[in-house]
């Protein structure tokens, strides 16, 4: 993402106008109404994963997958068979045992066939290309960007996560930017159009510069003095004094947080894996909820390793799915917990699907893929749901653009409409959240 000078300098401003100790005074006094909390948890899954064996069809459909795929199809004595309410014949891949149960126990739903659309579309009009569609398909990054920003057409600048936020939480409210905390780096999706920019959290719980202490003494505490004097400088040049105030605002913001993270208390065993950390730091930082005094908040987590076009493909998703599943479990587990399985939306995104067809190795880039959803908005009536439209498998058939690349049947607008509506968003907000949302019908299958 270009990071314009303006906007270096107006972050540079914002940071000069933290007092030290002002946010955690602040904490204090604006602790969230009890029952308002919302929470969105992206678990994003880098490099295109191959959704047709995530969610497999068990049922007569089960012959067409298995032609499409020799080498990739699941054995369907060890899919794990779904209880939906709405639909039947559909299994998870082997590894998903813990998601199973909460697809089939109604805390979980998974989703069909989604994907970035700028309108509905048909396969004649996409074959005739006389609608207008997302910009560079079945390129990673392009992609990457019309999930996380929600506007395919052009090249992505924020994120419908960071654009809900801005109009979730108010301006003014000074530890506003712990409402966009990220456990897994840079992304666009929290990124907002006005002035929030997320935070970035290691899963470890250690945040860097744990040692200081801004009101040191010189004698007592040589380093964090200096440390404090070289921060209260005044530089004359701006993109020095940017970083100055840049660097003094995050050890502030690592202070609260550890402070907040100090009374957060999560009994619940987690993965000692990479979404594992992630999920149970975000699962901490929602504990510490209170403690940050906010009511709307937004995390970011990711697993890569999905680009399988020559790779062992069979192998390598078992893996990654595993750790998936012991991770997203292990995190509804701690939502239930802290009394808040409701209240947390964790759902699955990925750069696009893959070919129903083999490559004779793995997959090529897709389009439209199946996805998952835990808790909060995928509980109650749209638990135990399929929501969309499962594609028809046939080889050049109306889902299919070729090779058994699905055209998305549910447009990410339509799915990403439903979680901010579930978040409290009114008609403005979602128009500013969603440009396209306008031009799609609600999703199948949601309640």
């Amino acid at each position: 993402m270009t990071i314009r000078r303006r906007q270096l300098l107006q972050w540079g401003a914002a940071a000069a106008a933290l007092h030290p100790w002002a946010q955690m005074q602040a904490l204090a006094q604006s602790a969230p109404a009890a029952g308002d909390y919302r929470a969105l948890v992206c678990v994003f899954l880098f490099g295109g994963n191959d959704g047709n064996n995530l969610l497999v069809p068990a049922d007569a459909r089960y012959t067409a997958y298995q032609r499409a795929r020799p080498n990739l199809a699941l054995d369907r004595s060890t899919l794990r068979p779904l209880s939906l309410s709405n639909a039947s014949g559909l299994a998870l891949h082997p590894a998903f045992t813990g998601l199973q149960g909460l697809v089939n126990t109604g805390q979980a739903s998974v989703i069909a066939n989604t994907g970035p659309l700028l309108q509905p579309t048909t396969l004649a009009q996409y074959n005739a290309r006389s609608v207008p569609l997302p910009s560079n398909l079945f390129s990673h990054s392009d992609q990457q960007g019309a999930w996380q920003s929600g506007m395919p057409e052009a090249p992505p600048r924020n994120g419908w996560g960071g654009r809900l936020l801005e109009r979730a939480v108010a301006e003014g409210q000074v530890n506003r930017g712990y409402a966009a905390i990220s456990l897994s780096g840079g992304n666009v999706w929290e990124a907002g159009d006005k002035s929030l920019t997320p935070y970035r959290v290691s899963s470890s719980g250690r945040f860097g510069f744990e040692f200081y202490n801004p009101n040191a003494r010189a004698g007592s505490d040589p380093l964090s003095a200096a440390v404090a004097a070289t921060l209260a400088e005044t530089r004359s040049h701006p993109f020095e004094q940017t970083w100055l105030n840049l660097m003094g605002r995050s050890l502030e913001v690592q202070r609260v947080l550890a402070g907040a993270l100090a009374s957060s208390n999560v009994s619940t065993p987690f993965p000692d894996t990479g979404l594992g950390r992630q999920l149970g730091m975000a699962a901490k930082l929602i504990a510490a909820r209170g403690a940050l005094g906010l009511s709307r908040q937004c995390f970011f987590t990711s697993l890569g390793g999905f680009d399988t076009h020559g790779d062992d493909q069979l192998q390598r998703q078992a893996e990654l799915f595993a750790e998936i599943d012991g991770a997203v479990t292990a995190f509804q587990a701690a939502m239930a917990s802290l009394g808040l399985a409701d209240s947390v939306t964790l759902f699955s995104a990925s750069d696009f699907g893959r070919t129903l067809a083999s490559n004779g190795a793995g997959t090529d880039h897709g389009w439209g893929s199946h996805h998952f959803a835990v808790g909060g908005a995928a509980r109650g009536t749209n638990g135990g749901k399929l929501l969309g439209r499962f594609p028809d498998l046939s080889a050049n058939g109306p889902d299919d653009v070729g090779q058994g690349v699905w055209l998305p049947s549910t447009a990410t607008d339509q799915l990403g409409t439903e979680w901010a509506r579930w978040f409290g968003a009114d008609a403005a907000t979602l128009d500013a959240v969603w440009p396209h949302g306008r031009s799609f019908d609600r999703v199948a299958g949601w309640a």
